[in-house]
């Protein structure tokens, strides 16, 4: 994502994440091109992490910067959502959730 997440976008927002997800799929975000975020685009982020977790599936956010850390955590969200200092760390998390557990010999 780039730009701005804002009242005049966060519905296109939301309508784009939703078209480009998989079911069953993780999906992660790459914040770092978001400069400005207000609380339209907060919900719109709280709305693709709920339904993400309706369906079972994961979303992450990676590289949040400035402005829409702050405000992730002003609200008080951004220790309620996967959030990492990276895309290529949001994918190793992400992934390492998908992975079959190793069951010991008996």
């Amino acid at each position: 994502m780039a730009g701005e997440a804002d009242s005049a976008n966060a519905d296109r927002l939301e309508s784009f994440v939703d078209c480009m997800r998989r079911p069953g799929e993780v999906l992660v975000l790459d914040l770092e091109g978001l400069t400005f975020m207000d609380s339209s685009g907060l919900h719109a982020l709280l709305r693709l992490n709920a339904a993400a977790r309706e369906r079972g599936e994961g979303l992450h956010l990676a590289a949040v910067r400035d402005v829409p850390g702050r405000v992730l955590q002003i609200a008080g969200v951004w220790f309620a959502l996967n959030i990492h200092p990276s895309v290529e760390e949001a994918f190793a998390v992400a992934l390492s959730f998908r992975d079959p557990p190793v069951r010991e010999p008996q």
